[in-house]
């Protein structure tokens, strides 16, 4: 899959991980994907919520050199 963009988050504690995902998908355009990469256990638990409420799509996860890397697709502009 492309990605549009990246954050690396590891090493960071929630609820940073997220709060980092918000600030980079407002810059982005509707329907980009970003990848995070994020070693919080955490952050597989707060990322789906905060898509679900914010109407981003979260495409789902998978191992990372370092964590876990998260998928989410901006959704369309509010």
């Amino acid at each position: 899959m492309d990605v549009d963009r990246e954050i690396d988050a590891v090493g960071l504690l929630c609820p940073l991980p997220v709060l980092r995902a918000r600030k980079a998908l407002i810059g982005m355009a509707p329907g980009a994907v970003l990848r995070l990469l994020a070693d919080d256990p955490m952050a597989a638990i707060d990322l789906p919520h905060f898509c679900a409420q914010a109407g981003h799509d979260y495409l789902g996860d998978s191992p990372a050199d370092a964590g876990r890397a998260y998928l989410v697709r901006r959704g369309p502009d509010q």
